[in-house]
């Protein structure tokens, strides 16, 4: 019992200072390392070794997959093929349920791009859409919000899903991270796009102000005469699922690889997720125009780091916290609480939507709840490769529960759809409670079939 009260007081401990001391979640989570240490009896000469190989461990692989994927979302905005992936799935969805495509265009575009930057790309997209079709820029804007939000917490190679598969020990089978993500995304997905039709008859006003789709686009047909092509657009992202994935079958004790040894060892090396993001990137600079390409690709690739950075270091901060409860043992000190409890994938997902109500972020919340519960795995009765797959999707689950006004992702969508705050809260807020709620009950029905 003291143990469970200590582990969530170090809980408590990361809340209190980033939400009332404001203090950076970096920091916070260094502090918290050092604090656990003491606290669990580490010895005082071995903390800053636990420490620096905690966080060189976790930046050494997650590191790369997660700047590449940055650059890869950022070289797919700036090029206008954010633009065409939405245009394309609206030709063939057809305009008769404009917030079911919309939705659908957030779904597919929030996988390699970060949520808010996707709603502040595809917020005018969203906008034309809705006067064209005399539909409730509302109902569009929880669509959309919601489609970005399904992905972004759930489906690798978005940072959040990438740092929490990598914490619970799956860095390289992501592939089965991505196939069940887009599963229980599908259900967050649909679940945000039928609350999204309780506001039909709620109009907005459109932001006349906010139109960086329609002048990137005017501006990118004025240089280039034309935006790129749907298949050079939408194979950065859907090449790397798909070696991923394959790296993933080719894993299988019995897969269909194994007939040709040199295939296997081919699909093996391209299934490694730096592997498979290297091709989307190659795949990427087929998307730069111009005369100066490899000036525009060291300009996205610079950008792409700026973005990272934050991320990176509250991953590895994340993994020093890993690290120190790992190598305290406090896996074991809890095993005999932890069998009693019978919470199994509840667990992961309470700690994960506490902390995302709490602070906001969901990223940090699924770093820092991969981190505490990697060492219990074993304790919890999910410490196959399927119970640490469906960890990842709780935990994801929760970092979706829920969006409000300590989330910048909720200023970002009320912003722009000129959405009071009441109204914001009914309507993003009360989404993303359903969201997180839907796939935590699609996480728990695969608990049963599949653990």
């Amino acid at each position: 019992m003291i143990q469970i009260l200590i582990l969530l007081a170090i809980i408590a401990f990361i809340i209190l200072i980033t939400t009332k001391l404001k203090l950076h979640i970096f920091l916070t989570l260094l502090l918290a390392s050092f604090l656990t240490a003491f606290v669990y009896g580490v010895p005082a000469g071995s903390i800053a070794i636990v420490v620096g190989n905690g966080f060189g461990s976790v930046l050494g692989y997650i590191g790369l997959v997660i700047m590449l994927g940055t650059v890869i979302g950022i070289i797919l905005e700036r090029s206008g093929a954010a633009i065409t992936m939405a245009e394309t799935t609206i030709r063939l969805l057809g305009e008769r349920m404009p917030t079911l495509a919309i939705s659908i265009i957030g779904y597919l575009v929030a996988i390699p791009v970060f949520c808010d930057s996707g709603y502040i790309i595809l917020n005018s997209l969203k906008n034309s859409l809705a006067e064209k079709l005399q539909v409730s820029n509302c109902a569009m804007s929880v669509a959309l919000a919601t489609g970005l939000f399904a992905t972004h917490t759930l489906v690798p190679p978005t940072p959040g899903p990438v740092a929490a598969a990598t914490s619970l020990g799956l860095g390289n089978n992501l592939g089965t991270v991505i196939m069940l993500g887009m599963a229980v995304a599908a259900v967050a997905a649909v679940a945000g796009w039928i609350w999204s039709r309780q506001f039909v008859d709620v109009h907005l006003e459109i932001d006349d102000d906010a139109r960086v789709t329609d002048e990137h686009c005017r501006e990118l047909m004025e240089r280039y005469g034309s935006l790129p092509h749907p298949v050079t657009a939408f194979a950065p992202i859907l090449v790397p699922i798909v070696l991923l994935c394959l790296g993933s079958v080719a894993s299988l004790p019995d897969n269909p690889f194994n007939a040709i040894p040199a295939l296997r060892q081919l699909t093996t090396f391209l299934g490694q997720p730096l592997n498979a993001l290297l091709a989307g990137l190659g795949l990427a600079c087929f998307l730069l125009r111009g005369p100066r390409k490899i000036a525009e690709l060291s300009k996205h690739i610079a950008a792409g780091i700026k973005a990272a950075a934050p991320v990176l270091l509250i991953t590895g901060a994340g993994g020093t916290l890993g690290e120190v409860l790992k190598v305290s043992g406090v896996g074991t000190l809890l095993a005999q609480s932890l069998s009693h409890a019978s919470i199994g994938l509840f667990m992961p997902f309470l700690v994960s939507s506490t902390l995302k109500s709490a602070q906001g972020s969901s990223t940090v919340a699924m770093v820092t709840t991969s981190v505490l519960v990697a060492p219990l795995l074993f304790e919890m009765g999910l410490d196959s490769e399927m119970g640490r797959v469906l960890t990842v999707m709780a935990i994801g689950a929760g970092a979706m529960t829920v969006s409000h006004v300590n989330d910048s992702y909720f200023w970002v969508v009320t912003q722009l759809s000129r959405m009071d705050v009441t109204l914001g809260y009914r309507a993003q807020t009360t989404a993303t409670l359903i969201q997180g709620i839907s796939a935590m009950a699609v996480v728990s029905l695969l608990g049963l079939v599949l653990i």
